[in-house]
């Protein structure tokens, strides 16, 4: 609970975007302040299903939001063992439709 807390102190919300732009992944890294969330969602596998038909609307934590994490939570949710539990913490901010 404490970890959910701490990542929806600093949202920033990445909207949905239209048939003709970028997908979340690529509008994500385009922006800059979520380096952190495209190597969470990397990790979690969830690239291409973020990349799919959509649409999704992503409520993405920025670097900031990040790095205000307790020490240690994010370098064990990027650990291979834990891929479950990061994709089911990512997949908890997304949403299949426009918002």
């Amino acid at each position: 609970m404490k970890l959910l807390k701490s990542l929806l102190a600093g949202f920033f919300f990445l909207g949905v975007v239209t048939t003709n732009a970028a997908d979340v992944v690529d509008t994500a890294i385009k922006a800059g302040k979520f380096k952190t969330l495209v190597t969470a969602v990397k990790a979690a596998g969830l690239v291409k299903t973020l990349k799919g038909k959509g649409p999704f609307t992503l409520f993405a934590p920025t670097d900031d939001a990040f790095a205000k994490l307790p020490k240690g939570t994010l370098e064990s949710l990027l650990k291979p063992q834990n891929k479950e539990k990061l994709k089911s913490i990512l997949t908890y901010h997304v949403v299949a439709a426009k918002v």
